[in-house]
């Protein structure tokens, strides 16, 4: 009776609460709700499409459709698709390819698994080809190689820009070695667009891996990659089972990458039409033919006639100069970067091993002139200064530096360096990846650059380290600023015996920024009415400015013969 009473209650109960079954389901239209392949969370797909096709929970980010991305990328009604349908073939008759590919063409109204095109990006005319691994893995077979070779070719000839967005599972395997041959064919493609002058900008998604990671993915003037995007040429699980070994958490991830200096940016989907935009304006052929060095002039109060620097009666001691220059309330390069020049665009990784903390570099503007902008970075804070090896580049900075002047001379950008270090880095892990060599090769290649190249010694110009970035057109010293061949401790420890004795050091080493004027060392010197610190950083921003435009004004007006001959007599007279 008990068991009855309590079934009929809970029939009651039931019939008033209960979740509906599957026919009394509500009428969902179909594509309403999607679940995140990452969280594994119920989400609005409408929230999902307004926020980039990136979960609104995890912040995980959806594969995207060819022709999704190029409506997120390209300006509206400004892309024209190039070489939409084009033969198919099975170069070694492999059973069910035809299959398979007519599948995949039925699958996702594409007839490769790549889109080719022009269009605008905020104005700027770009070409583009875009991935879809929704067919066949994006894996590259000849067709896909083919757009990408006869895409790169007509930029070439058109003189555009080049946006690649990789998506790959890698080489097809159906086809064999042709597909192999395809990371040749475009790697070759780009090779004659880098030796015309022009810019490919490469952009890593999820997955980039095998035969196309080996190939066009990773050769950009510029690489890109969204956040979290498996990026590898072996994939995790083959590399797993080839060493037995698990790996780490976030091995062959983007910003796996960006650590090891393969990368020069990682971008949220959201920012990256912007930073795209930016990109291609910095290395618009236009905006460089549209400035003048008479523009420079305008730009300044009194003409941009040069003021002579008068040097005041010094009262500091060389060893009180030693110590301003490592002074924490110094401005670092960063702080300069900012105060003199607009868009700058910070690019990292030597595209070896690492990117090296203690040098920053990237891209901006002066007065409207794409200019490359490096310097090494002391850090203002233990923790800064950690991250940045307290200014001391390791062999990978130096490579990340010389990287960056040879993209400028590539493009006909000017090239500025701040130099601040005690010296390069002396660890073991340096000598083995080649301090000495990095340091060499950046003398080497800095001697006969063909854009003007301006050095300033804004703290301490130490040893190698510093001249590794100073074989300049013109070298500039901060009136407080320092340039030896060693720390004065240093020099007293080897001469004196006694490092005690670094003060003595100082004022014989002739190392302030007045000795290497009296030299002929230097050409400048940047006055400092007091010690440079946060407070006067505009004021000596804009003599830094003024200076900058009488520079220009006379190395943009010489050939690239007469800039690199320059170099070599200023040099070849000391």
């Amino acid at each position: 009776m008990l068991r009855t009473m309590f079934k009929k209650t809970y029939t009651l109960i039931d019939s008033k609460y209960k979740t509906p079954d599957k026919t009394e389901e509500p009428n969902i239209p179909a594509g309403l709700w999607k679940k995140c392949n990452k969280c594994s969370q119920p989400i609005y797909a409408e929230d999902v499409r307004n926020n980039h096709f990136v979960c609104p929970k995890c912040k995980g980010y959806f594969r995207i459709h060819a022709y999704q991305r190029i409506e997120m990328t390209a300006d509206e009604g400004t892309f024209e698709e190039w070489d939409k349908e084009m033969e198919f073939a099975n170069p070694l008759d492999f059973p069910g390819y035809e299959k398979k590919v007519a599948a995949a063409r039925e699958k996702t109204g594409l007839s490769e698994a790549i889109v080719t095109g022009s269009c605008e990006i905020n104005g700027q005319k770009a070409v583009i080809g875009v991935c879809d691994a929704r067919f066949i893995m994006s894996s590259m077979g000849h067709v896909v190689g083919e757009k990408i070779a006869r895409a790169v070719e007509r930029a070439t000839k058109e003189m555009l820009p080049v946006i690649l967005f990789a998506c790959s599972g890698g080489a097809r395997m159906q086809e064999g070695i042709v597909s192999l041959m395809q990371m040749a064919k475009t790697s070759a493609a780009l090779k004659r667009h880098h030796e015309a002058g022009q810019l490919y900008i490469s952009v890593l998604t999820d997955p980039t891996t095998g035969g196309v990671t080996a190939s066009f993915a990773m050769l950009g003037d510029v690489i890109l990659a969204e956040p979290g995007a498996l990026i590898g040429f072996a994939g995790p699980r083959v590399i797993e089972q080839t060493i037995g070994q698990k790996l780490p958490e976030g091995f062959q991830r983007a910003e796996f990458l960006l650590e090891h200096g393969f990368l020069d940016k990682i971008v949220p989907r959201e920012e990256m039409k912007g930073t795209l935009s930016a990109i291609l304006k910095l290395h618009n052929p236009q905006t460089r033919k549209a400035f003048r060095v008479d523009n420079l002039a305008k730009a300044e109060p009194d003409g941009g006639k040069k003021k002579p620097f008068r040097l005041r009666k010094n009262k500091r001691s060389a060893w009180d100069t030693v110590l301003l220059s490592r002074s924490v309330n110094r401005p670092v390069a960063t702080d300069y970067i900012h105060a003199i020049f607009d868009d700058f665009m910070e690019l990292a990784g030597d595209r070896y091993f690492k990117d090296d903390g203690a040098i920053v570099g990237g891209i901006a503007s002066f007065h409207g002139m794409p200019v490359t902008v490096i310097g090494q970075e002391k850090g203002k804070n233990i923790k800064d200064n950690i991250k940045r090896n307290f200014g001391m580049p390791s062999p990978d900075g130096y490579r990340k530096a010389l990287r960056l002047m040879k993209q400028a001379e590539t493009f006909g950008r000017p090239v500025i360096c701040f130099v601040d270090t005690p010296g390069a880095f002396c660890g073991l892990e340096a000598e083995e990846r080649g301090q000495g060599e990095a340091i060499a090769r950046n003398l080497f290649e800095m001697s006969d650059l063909t854009v003007p190249v301006l050095s300033i010694v804004i703290g301490e110009g130490g040893s190698g380290g510093a001249l590794a970035m100073a074989v300049g057109n013109e070298v500039w010293m901060m009136e407080n600023a320092i340039y030896s061949i060693l720390s004065p401790e240093g020099f007293a420890s080897i001469l004196y015996k006694d490092s005690k004795k670094a003060n003595d050091a100082a004022r014989v080493m002739r190392i302030t920024a007045r000795d290497l004027m009296e030299l002929g060392l230097i050409e400048r010197i940047i006055p400092e009415e007091e010690p440079a610190c946060a407070e006067n950083l505009s004021a000596i921003a804009d003599e830094m400015d003024r200076a900058m435009a009488e520079f220009f004004a006379t190395y943009l007006a010489m050939t690239k013969e007469e800039l690199a001959n320059q170099r070599y007599e200023r040099f070849r007279r000391m």
